[in-house]
Formats: C-alpha cells, sequence, structure tokens
C-alpha cells in the first residue's frame, strides 16, 4: 500500500512507504504524547491556578471548618477518652462491688450451707440417737419380753410338772390383788381333803434380793398359804440347792419338786397330828385348833415382822438421840470451862474477888 503525505510548507505530495509511515508513525506518535501530557500539565497547573484564584475563599473558609471540626474532634476524642475513663472507673467501681456483693453472697451462702449442714449434723444425729435410743429400748423391751416369757414357760412348767407329780392336789388361780406369786397349790390328802396351801413364785434374775422374802410372806398371808417356796435361778450365798429362809423355803430351778414332796409330807403329818388329838373340852379344843392354825401362825408372824420394824425404828432414834445429847454434853463442857477460866484471869487481876462454886459437868465421854 502506498500512502502519500502533503508537505504543508511546499504543498508537494511525498509517497510514504511502510517503514517510513511506522518510523514516522512513532515519532509523530510520540511528539504527539508529549505535547499531550505537556497540554495535560498545563491545563491542569492553569486550572488550579484558577480555581485556586477562584477558590481561594472558599479554600479558607474550608480550612477553617476544617479546623474547627478538628477541633471539636479532639474536645469530642477528649470528652470520648473522660467518658470512657469514667465508665471505665465506674466498671472498675461496679466490678469491685460486685467483687463484694459475690463475696458476701458466697459467705452468706456459706454461712447459709455451714448452718444447714450444721442443723442437717444436729438432725442427723438426733436420729441417729433417737434411733439409738429406740433399739434399746427394743433390745430392752426384747429382753425383758424374752425374760418375762421364759419366766412364763418356766412357770408352766413348773406347774405342769406339780400337776404331774401331785395329781390329787388342787391348783388354782392367783387371786387378784396379789402381784408377783404365780402359782396357788392346795394340798390334799388321800381323802381328798385339804391340808394346807403352798403358793409358789418364780424368779429368773441375775441378782438375789432379800425383798422378796418379805413380799412372798405377804403374799401368802393373803390367800392363807400354809407354806411359801420361791424358786429362783440365783440363790443367796452358801445356799447351793434348797434351804428354808425367814420362813420362806427358797430353791433352785434343780429341786423344787424335792421341796415340794418335803413341805407337803410336814402338812400332811401335822394334819394327821391334828386329827389324832382329842380334848375332853371342846373350848379348850377350839383354842387348841386354833392356836396351831395357819391363820394363828400367819397374825403372830405379821405381828412380829412390825415389832421388828418398830425397834428398828426406836434403835435408829435412839442412836440419833445419843448422838445429840453427846454434842450438847460437850457443848456445856467447853462453855463451863471457858467461864471458869474467865473467872480465874478476873481474881488474877483482883485479888480480892470471893470464890464461887462452879459446878462440874460430866463430859459425856463414857456416853
Amino acid at each position: 500500500m502506498v500512502n502519500t503525505l502533503i508537505c504543508p510548507n511546499c504543498k508537494k505530495t511525498i509517497e510514504l512507504t511502510d517503514a517510513l509511515l511506522h518510523e514516522f508513525s512513532e515519532e509523530f506518535e510520540l511528539k504527539h504524547k508529549k505535547d499531550m501530557k505537556e497540554a495535560v500539565r498545563l491545563a491542569e497547573e492553569k486550572a488550579k491556578i484558577e480555581f485556586e484564584k477562584k477558590n481561594s475563599g472558599e479554600i479558607e473558609k474550608l480550612k477553617k471548618q476544617n479546623e474547627q471540626a478538628e477541633e471539636s474532634l479532639r474536645k469530642k476524642e477528649l470528652e470520648t477518652v473522660e467518658e470512657r475513663r469514667k465508665i471505665e472507673e465506674e466498671k472498675r467501681e461496679f466490678e469491685k462491688t460486685k467483687k463484694q456483693e459475690e463475696e458476701k453472697i458466697r459467705e452468706a451462702a456459706y454461712k447459709e450451707a455451714t448452718d444447714k449442714s450444721r442443723l442437717e449434723k444436729l438432725e442427723y444425729e438426733k436420729k441417729i440417737n433417737d434411733m439409738q435410743k429406740a433399739l434399746e429400748e427394743a433390745q430392752r423391751k426384747g429382753k425383758q419380753g424374752s425374760q418375762q416369757l421364759q419366766g412364763e414357760v418356766l412357770e408352766l412348767d413348773l406347774e405342769d410338772q406339780l400337776k404331774t407329780q401331785f395329781p390329787m392336789d388342787e391348783f388354782l388361780p392367783i387371786p387378784k390383788g396379789i402381784e408377783g406369786a404365780d402359782i396357788w397349790q392346795k394340798v390334799k390328802d388321800e381323802g381328798g381333803n385339804d391340808v394346807g396351801s403352798i403358793i409358789w413364785e418364780t424368779k429368773r434374775t441375775k441378782t438375789w434380793d432379800k425383798k422378796w422374802l418379805l413380799k412372798l410372806r405377804e403374799d401368802g398371808r393373803k390367800v392363807g398359804a400354809s407354806e411359801r417356796i420361791l424358786v429362783s435361778e440365783v440363790l443367796p450365798d452358801g445356799i447351793k440347792s434348797f434351804h428354808r429362809i425367814d420362813k420362806v423355803w427358797v430353791s433352785s430351778y434343780e429341786f423344787p419338786l424335792h421341796v415340794a414332796r418335803t413341805v407337803r409330807y410336814l402338812l400332811l403329818r401335822i394334819a394327821a397330828m391334828k386329827a389324832a388329838v382329842s380334848h375332853e373340852d371342846e373350848e379348850l379344843k377350839e383354842i387348841y385348833d386354833y392356836i396351831i392354825s395357819d391363820a394363828f401362825i400367819h397374825k403372830i408372824e405379821a405381828h412380829n415382822e412390825a415389832i421388828k420394824s418398830m425397834e428398828e425404828d426406836l434403835s435408829s432414834e435412839q442412836r440419833l438421840t445419843e448422838i445429840r445429847w453427846k454434842k450438847r454434853a460437850i457443848q456445856i463442857k467447853k462453855l463451863d470451862t471457858s467461864i471458869s477460866q474467865l473467872y480465874g484471869e478476873l481474881q488474877g487481876i483482883i485479888p480480892k474477888l470471893q470464890d464461887i462454886e462452879l459446878k462440874e459437868l460430866d463430859s459425856g465421854e463414857d456416853d
């Protein structure tokens, strides 16, 4: 392709080859770009100068506004910092108060938990103590019931043995108002006649009590028993099988039937002797029968026991009276000695003081 170019000076047509056109185009483009850059720079500088001239007041105003805005911003920043500091201070105070409140709450919760735990512990200990007491009471009642049951079993067994051994005798229930006695045996001879009665009591304890004898004697009087027999697991010192103590037969559980045979034999012999005695005078016979009767013997026993009790009380009161006499005699002796010494001292001060006779008192040492 052939390109032509008209010279602006001579107006001649110049033929351009591709190489020349390319070289020319590059130079033109470079120059054009350079001119364009310079033109743009100049235009920008001109526009800038014109803009600055035109808007110099606005710029100043904007600068002032900008400075005011910056100052306001700084103030706001300071206020924000102060506000933030206050917030931080309030936050720290709040955290401190919160911590104190939490500490108080923890202490209150700990105290409440401790009190609750203490109360629960006390309740638990009370429950344990109550359970222990209930267990001990149950054991005691069980033991007591067991002992009572064992006593009842022994009582029934003894009664069965007596009924088997002495089928002719009559066994009656213990009357109301008599506590302690267990068996009431009426002894009969071969003809079925009453010859006397025996009241029995069983004891199953670990220690001996002599009060049992007095109680059984009283129970015997109430039913008019001829003899009293106490069967005990524990016997008084010195007794291994059976013995008669204070008008009461005392036996171990191994020998009650031996004692029963002995007592029945005595009752039968006494009844036989009573039947064999003959008196011409009916009144004397009645008196004799009454004297040898169980009722008379019981009355004499009760009378003797009452006298013995009164003698013991009188002896005790006599000892107390003698102690008071002794004390008063010593006090009077001290007063007599004191006044004698005082009168002697006065005679030492006043030699002409008349002698007086002072009564000599017994010191009471012989008492």
